[in-house]
């Protein structure tokens, strides 16, 4: 993984973001799309975690500020992703996502739903404002990694 532009304190940028998919994706679509994003996520020392769920995507990145600024950019350029919001932007000490060049999970509503801490969250629409709920959707990404199979 590229290190060359970390903070001198070692830090690293992590952003949560939701966006809608302007037209649903099949499995096998998501899967061929995240093929083709680990590689360009390795090179450029970004991590993280997607969730894709009946349209609508959750995903952190982790890595430089160049670099999670630029691909963020990027996504907000990509005409798949409408209403993207960022949720969430800080310097976090080490990386929740440290070993995926981006793990992705494509989550039914019954998982969703079984995530009781998560109702209020996941009952809101992405065009909602959903900065109250920053710590929320952080957290249902991080529940996804630590039971990762």
């Amino acid at each position: 993984m590229t290190t060359s532009a970390l903070r001198p304190d070692g830090r690293v940028v992590s952003i949560t973001y939701t966006s809608s998919a302007t037209r649903l994706m099949s499995v096998g679509q998501l899967v061929e799309l995240i093929e083709q994003i680990r590689p360009k996520n390795e090179r450029l020392g970004i991590t993280g975690l997607l969730l894709y769920s009946g349209g609508n995507v959750i995903q952190t990145l982790e890595g430089t500020a160049d670099a999670v600024d630029g691909l963020l950019e990027v996504i907000s350029a990509d005409p798949r992703h409408a209403q993207l919001r960022v949720l969430d932007r800080r310097l976090v000490d080490e990386r929740a996502f440290a070993t995926w060049s981006m793990g992705f999970r494509n989550v039914t509503a019954r998982e969703v739903a079984q995530l009781q801490d998560f109702t209020e969250f996941a009952r809101l629409s992405v065009g909602d404002d959903l900065a109250p709920h920053a710590v929320a959707a952080f957290d249902l990404l991080d529940t996804f990694r630590v039971n990762a199979v």
